[in-house]
């Protein structure tokens, strides 16, 4: 079936000149987490700065401490504590100038002897490396919840079902608005009660899925329209129903990494919200797990730590995606026909070009030509690739179908 060819003007931010661009679709080995092995953990990002903390390290102790990551260095800078009850399975996010973190259990196992559920709400500012305590989380009556979800949309956050307790999950969903420090109660999640399940949010929109109650996981996701505040189903993650899933979003695209169904999983998928459709991408880059952090910065994304075969993780790695659209980069035109295509792939393009290398959907490099603009592509699979054309520390690339 013919595609619209998407023309994509791309140079890959935070390289200097000389400097090879990544290659798209792929995982970069970071500097382990300075806090060492743990996972349930959260993270968020602040003006373009991430921070990690909280969750279960491999002592079973429950932290609460908080980390900055620099991205120039990669390395690691511990801050303040958090001052309430430390927590695991908690919500962060970044709002404005401001991170915040909410509700979660104080201990490792529902079960132990003083276990909590917590509603408190803590607003962190990196400024002044201090934390503000904000009006609490009112769902469960107050009585605190865990394992839930968050999204934010016009700088507020939608914090979404969870766990109450053993056995007893909810599907409530709750909106937290920083300018007037309120929570408000909205249309709750149309899959019904669950718990470690997915969310995040692309163009103003919300989605949410996956997840289990205890008796199944789940693959199905939904979209919430806040102007509406009403939710529609959208299509099946194509790939085994989870939970404990990572997601993030860069530009106009969501992300679901990892998880769990039983076993580990260590698959990344990426969601177009504007054809409702979903596509394999490169596998993590390091071990299966599950209960893992995501963080972006700029056109990457960081994952790492959580829970794999072998027990708990402080491995980070960075993902460049396949394009980045919507970030603005410098325009080089390249046009590429025909499209689909059978026997010979031609580029034209505004710059002379040196390589051409095509890459397919999980990020190999199937084929590489110099100083010609035709690729002969009569021998590989059908199927969606993507074309890299460089010239010095200049890169621009396209979609292209053959068949």
């Amino acid at each position: 079936m013919k595609q619209t060819l998407l023309i994509l003007f791309v140079m890959i931010a935070g390289f200097t000149f000389g400097q090879s661009p990544p290659v798209p679709n792929s995982w970069i080995k970071k500097n382990d987490f300075t806090g060492l092995k743990r996972e349930r953990a959260v993270a968020f990002t602040v003006n373009g700065v991430a921070y990690l903390g909280t969750g279960v390290d491999t002592a079973e102790i429950v932290r609460k401490d908080l980390w900055r990551y620099n991205e120039l260095t990669d390395s690691w800078t511990q801050m303040a504590n958090l001052p309430g009850s430390e927590r695991r399975n908690a919500i962060g996010f970044g709002i404005g100038n401001y991170g915040y973190i909410t509700t979660g259990m104080n201990t490792a196992n529902a079960t132990d002897v003083g276990a909590t559920k917590l509603s408190d709400n803590w607003r962190y500012d990196p400024v002044s490396n201090s934390w503000t305590t904000r009006a609490s989380f009112p769902g469960n009556n107050g009585g605190g919840m865990y394992f839930g979800a968050c999204f934010v949309v016009n700088d507020e956050a939608y914090v979404v079902a969870g766990k109450h307790g053993p056995n007893n999950y909810t599907a409530a969903m709750y909106k937290y608005s920083p300018a007037t420090d309120s929570w408000s109660t909205m249309a709750s999640f149309p899959g019904g009660v669950r718990y470690q399940l997915s969310a995040l949010a692309v163009d103003g929109k919300g989605y949410v899925g996956l997840g289990t109650d205890q008796d199944l996981y789940r693959q199905d996701w939904w979209e919430y329209k806040p102007s509406t505040n009403s939710w529609a189903q959208r299509a099946d993650l194509p790939a085994s129903a989870r939970a404990s899933a990572v997601t993030f979003t860069i530009a106009d695209r969501g992300y679901v990494c990892m998880g769990t169904n039983g076993g580990m999983l260590d698959d990344l998928w990426e969601y177009n919200p504007f054809d409702n459709s979903w596509s394999v991408r490169a596998e993590y880059g390091g071990s299966p797990r599950k209960n893992a952090v995501a963080f972006v910065l700029g056109s990457r994304a960081y994952v790492g730590t959580g829970k794999g075969v072998s027990g708990k993780k402080m491995s980070i790695h960075e993902y460049h995606p396949m394009w980045t659209l919507g970030l603005e980069e410098e325009e080089l035109e390249i046009s590429v026909y025909p499209n689909p295509a059978s026997e010979v792939i031609h580029v034209k393009s505004s710059f002379e070009a040196e390589s051409i290398a095509l890459i397919n959907m999980l990020g190999e490099q199937v084929r590489t030509v110099q100083h010609t603009n035709e690729l002969a592509v009569s021998d590989l699979p059908s199927g969606q690739y993507r074309i890299l054309v460089s010239s010095g520390n200049r890169t621009a690339n396209s979609s292209i179908t053959i068949q």
